[in-house]
């Protein structure tokens, strides 16, 4: 733009009248020049630029999208955009229960914090238990820690307990339910004849740096429970207020919003470990996805990221850097790498570039209003839509050497880019450049026509959490914002190896609730 908002503030007609006619003409080359970057910007959308659908007017329906697409039957096979959705319901954002720290202006202004429990004097509320119990588990020391002889026989002396609000499957013929336990755990004492006390106590993990959450079985909400609450929230996009809405409606269950947010952040701490294994198993992959979309972390723009394959989805949220990516995948990381863009990708040697992303930036600059670019972007357009045509040729039937077979038209592409790097206008020229940095990512895949030629995996994988991003415009602490991306990425590979995710998220729990060690992703099931 050459005229900023400040700059059309101050021109009226009595000051365009006095210029000379010189100056006059200037003036009407700018304005046009910036009416026709206007224009474009205007026409841009999901199906002619990088915008998410969600970016997309209202009016702009599925009618109007399936004439774009129907212009190139090619490229609606690898190349739908799978970025986010529109129409997602809109509640109050309830991440996370507790806003967290504040920084900067905000902190100055906040109030004191106020001391944790009810004020001396006030009359308060406390938990009224008006459930059945269903059953009382007596959690009684089993050998003896000195002598190490069976506590069979010896008194179980009860010292303390606690209620425990559980869920349990219904198990038979017919559809399966849910059924809501209600369970009085008592710890306590038993005396061996050697004259040893033994006691029981509820397990407790150790404390783990990045947490401040306690994970341990001195807890309200049982494994199962806490599982459907992160099913709730996560998977279903619930808020805090309308999970507390369903556990009262459907289980009888009064909480407020705190233990929820509890039981996400628990489990978020329980299922850490499993990072470790989905980082081994990726590195050694052969082909590997990566995306990345914006993510806010109580109004500080962050990214979340997302790297996919056959068998596993790993997401993080951090920064956009270089250097985030490199710790996560590392030197061990020799597979194909496929992405858009993004120059933090292009410090991995084996690297894919989407060409779908090309196309979509292609079938824009056809649709400019300047004739260089038009031109630029049928040439670029033609190419892509005939090489893609090619590939799926070259799969299907005998090898055939494309690199060889479309040298020359290549090497005539080469030359318009290195002439249109430097053009006047601006989308020609980014798009030019963005193929000589690209080369050799761009056309690896006419030497093996077998890899893929976008990245729908990784662009799959993301709109699930763009919506829950619209809905509760993201999370409001590091720990809420680590426990979605650990809990997402257990729940998506548990999908990608067809595993029921929940069963097996609720073991994780209750095991780590204990202190042991967290039950390893077991391998894809076969279907």
């Amino acid at each position: 733009m050459y005229l900023s908002d400040f700059d059309l503030q101050q021109l009226d007609e009595a000051k365009v009248s006095r210029l000379a006619p010189s100056q006059k003409e200037v003036l009407l080359w700018k304005v046009l020049a910036d009416l026709k970057e206007a224009r474009e910007r205007l026409k841009a959308n999901s199906q002619t630029s990088s915008r998410p659908p969600s970016s997309d007017p209202p009016w702009w329906g599925t009618e109007v999208k399936a004439e774009a697409e129907s212009e190139e039957a090619v490229e609606v096979v690898e190349g739908k955009r799978a970025e986010g959705k529109r129409g997602a319901p809109v509640e109050a954002p309830e991440t996370d229960a507790s806003p967290g720290p504040r920084s900067g202006a905000d902190s100055a202004c906040a109030p004191p914090l106020k001391r944790a429990g009810r004020s001396k004097g006030a009359p308060g509320h406390s938990r009224v238990v008006t459930l059945a119990v269903s059953s009382t588990v007596i959690h009684r020391p089993e050998h003896c820690a000195l002598c190490g002889q069976a506590l069979a026989e010896q008194a179980f002396i009860a010292g303390g307990g606690l209620y425990v609000l559980d869920i349990e499957m219904e198990s038979g013929e017919g559809l399966g339910g849910l059924r809501l336990r209600h369970d009085k755990h008592l710890y306590g004492e038993v005396r061996c004849g050697c004259g040893q006390v033994n006691r029981s106590e509820p397990g407790r993990c150790a404390n783990e740096p990045g947490w401040a959450i306690a994970l341990s079985e001195w807890q309200l909400v049982g494994p199962l429970l806490a599982t459907l609450i992160v099913c709730l929230a996560l998977r279903l996009h619930l808020s805090r207020r309308r999970i507390q809405e369903f556990l009262r409606d459907w289980l009888g269950v009064e909480l407020s919003t705190s233990p929820i947010t509890h039981c996400i952040h628990e489990s978020g701490r329980a299922v850490e470990p499993i990072e470790e294994q989905l980082v081994e198993e990726l590195q050694q992959a052969g082909l590997a996805h990566a995306d990345e979309t914006p993510w806010k972390e109580w109004g500080q723009l962050l990214w979340l990221w997302v790297i996919s394959t056959p068998t596993l989805c790993l997401y993080w949220i951090g920064s956009r850097s270089k250097a985030l990516l490199s710790q996560v995948l590392g030197e061990e990381f020799l597979g194909w790498l496929m992405s858009d863009g993004y120059h933090a990708y292009r410090q991995f040697k084996h690297r894919l570039r989407c060409w779908a992303h090309l196309l979509r930036k292609a079938r824009g600059l056809k649709e400019s209003l300047s004739a260089e670019a038009r031109a630029f972007g049928e040439i670029t357009h033609d190419l892509l839509s005939t090489l893609m045509r090619a590939i799926y040729q070259a799969r299907a039937g005998p090898p055939v050497k494309l690199q060889d077979l479309f040298a020359e038209r290549l090497a005539t592409f080469r030359a318009v880019c290195e002439q249109q790097r430097d053009s006047a206008h601006e989308k020609t020229r980014a798009l030019a450049r963005e193929f000589l940095n690209d080369w050799e990512a761009i056309w690896i895949v006419l030497e093996h026509p077998y890899l893929p030629l976008t990245n729908n995996e990784a662009e799959r994988a993301l709109p699930h959490w763009v919506i829950a991003r619209h809905i509760s415009q993201g999370t409001r602490t590091a720990q809420g914002s680590r426990a979605l991306a650990l809990l997402a990425s257990v729940i998506e590979t548990c999908r990608k190896r067809n595993i029921l995710p929940w069963p097996y998220l609720a073991h994780v729990l209750a095991e780590r609730r204990k202190g042991h060690p967290a039950p390893p992703l077991p391998a894809a099931a076969v279907s």
